[in-house]
């Protein structure tokens, strides 16, 4: 009888552990390629459609001669004639004889201020009119400015009387005798020179000249210009729009599911971020997280929140170099200003048909802003961080942030107005606060941003700005009222942007809400740092 011996039992292979999917961060490439390549485009295409319309109108501007015409000034000389630089057509280009500039007529009208003497004018070579003209006393032209007018002539002495230039027969165009004589002549490949004297060779030349020149080739480049740069613009504008639309999605806040490793929870508007605990609002005591636009039963003063909180240290020196510094930002900032116009026009036709923000573009051009505030906080408008600023439409853990509430509809009609005509009063106001909306917008333009300075003059959220550097300069200390005081400046500037940028129907209040948070309705002063 055989025996069974049981076999031992094999453990099951370990199965590792399932590691939660990786929540992906960062913005995706593609949506940014497409808005840095849309932009490059649509300023080119703008470029060149500013230039097409330009020639356009100068095409048109031809006098109804179908000349360019200069005025007509006066010329005189002691000598017996004026001469032209040495002018080539041509022949640095490679043009071959007798092509040369086909493309363009010249015409010149001479007369002389004494009506008893009768005026030569005539082109020719310009080594021939050098043999003409060789040991007799004549000027030729050097320098005419146009206003005021004068002319500055190199004095070529000489002790040979000139030869009656009608004798000659080497022009290749010349008129003379009493009046207004016109010579027309199409260049052609050469060293040529014009040449301007009393018709009897005598010296004492006075002359009243002008000069015009005809052109078919403006109309085609016209139209060239604003065909491609029109492509090139609607390319553009595309690629913006569908690079705005995939940045703006991931942006877009999204809901925290219970147990879902893959999705971030949102940080709510204005919280500092700590690494180490849990997201938490700052100053809980002034500014509780109902106030903030993640939800709660307190609204904000205005749906538009911006905050700045100050560093309690900062550097005296610092700020003076700041706006250095923040030039990657300016550089980028440009670039998503361009994308910024471009979807509020897009959203404004939305706006007009559908009553809707479309919400990517809304959150898209909500990140512009929030940058742009980041910077301006740093750099220019407030200088209350030392922090460098990131590089990112997303709320972060930075000490200046910005965000607006999206309104789930929006007027059809205020869409026409708001931006221009309604806006007049706060635009005034601004005007005299921060030098003009361009001031606080294009801090790249190259004065720092404050307005002082600039095309927009002094204003006074530049001085005060300046006026705190200083104070910091010298104590080492930044002025917590003056701070306060910049603060509400600042916050009068975003809640009417915010409203000019269409993201909003309700009027910006007339007040200036002071304080590093917004201030809880209801509640008087300032709320504190």
């Amino acid at each position: 009888m055989s025996s069974i011996t049981p076999s031992a039992q094999t453990p099951p292979a370990a199965t590792p552990p399932t590691s939660p999917p990786r929540a992906r961060s960062g913005a995706r490439p593609g949506p940014i390629i497409m808005l840095i390549l849309g932009t490059v485009l649509g300023l080119v295409g703008a470029g060149m459609l500013s230039g097409g319309t330009a020639l356009a109108i100068a095409t048109a501007a031809q006098g109804n001669d179908g000349y360019f015409t200069t005025q007509t000034e006066t010329f005189t000389v002691d000598s017996s004639a004026i001469t032209s630089p040495n002018f080539d057509v041509g022949r640095d280009f490679g043009v071959p004889t007798g092509v040369g500039f086909d493309i363009a007529t010249l015409r010149l009208q001479a007369s002389t201020v004494d009506s008893d003497q009768d005026v030569f004018i005539g082109i020719a070579p310009r080594a021939d009119v050098d043999a003409y003209l060789a040991d007799v006393h004549h000027s030729e032209l050097r320098e005419v400015q146009t206003s005021p007018f004068r002319v500055d002539y190199l004095d070529v002495p000489g002790t040979e009387t000139a030869a009656a230039p009608t004798l000659q027969a080497f022009w290749t165009e010349s008129a003379t005798g009493a009046g207004t004589q016109e010579i027309v002549w199409k260049p052609a490949a050469g060293d040529w020179s014009v040449v301007v004297m009393n018709s009897d060779g005598s010296p004492g030349v006075a002359v009243n000249l002008s000069a015009g020149v005809h052109t078919d080739l403006l109309g085609p480049i016209a139209v060239g210009l604003l065909v491609g740069g029109g492509i090139l613009f609607l390319i553009g504008v595309l690629l913006v729009v569908a690079g705005a639309i995939g940045l703006g999605r991931q942006l877009t806040p999204k809901p925290h599911v219970p147990g879902d490793a893959g999705v971030v929870p949102q940080p709510p508007a204005f919280g500092r971020v700590d690494a180490t605990g849990p997201i938490t609002p700052p100053l809980a005591a002034a500014s509780p997280a109902s106030v903030l636009i993640a939800g709660g039963p307190v609204k904000p003063v205005y749906p538009a929140v911006l905050t700045g909180h100050l560093d309690p240290v900062l550097s005296r020196g610092l700020w003076l170099i700041k706006w250095l510094l923040a030039i990657p930002h300016f550089v980028l900032l440009a670039c998503l200003w361009f994308a910024f116009l471009v979807t509020t026009v897009v959203a404004a036709f939305a706006i007009l048909f559908t009553g809707r923000y479309p919400r990517a573009i809304f959150h898209f051009n909500v990140g512009v802003l929030r940058w742009s505030w980041r910077v301006s906080f740093y750099a220019y408008s407030a200088l209350g961080t030392d922090r460098y600023p990131p590089f990112t439409l997303a709320r972060t853990d930075y000490p200046a942030d910005f965000d607006v509430e999206y309104p789930e509809h929006l007027s059809h009609g205020l869409v026409l107005v708001k931006s221009w005509l309604l806006a007049i009063p706060h635009l005034v106001l601004l005007t005299v606060l921060v030098g003009g909306m361009s001031t606080w917008a294009y801090p790249w333009r190259g004065d720092g941003g404050t307005g002082v300075g600039g095309t927009d003059g002094v204003s006074l959220l530049g001085v005060l700005v300046v006026v705190a550097g200083v104070i910091l300069l010298f104590t080492g200390r930044y002025q917590r009222p003056l701070f306060e005081f910049i603060m509400g400046v600042n916050r009068w500037v975003f809640r009417v942007v915010t409203y000019t940028a269409l993201m909003r129907d309700e009027y910006p209040p007339f007040r200036l809400d002071q304080g590093a948070t917004e201030p809880v309705p209801g509640k008087a002063g300032p709320d504190q740092a």
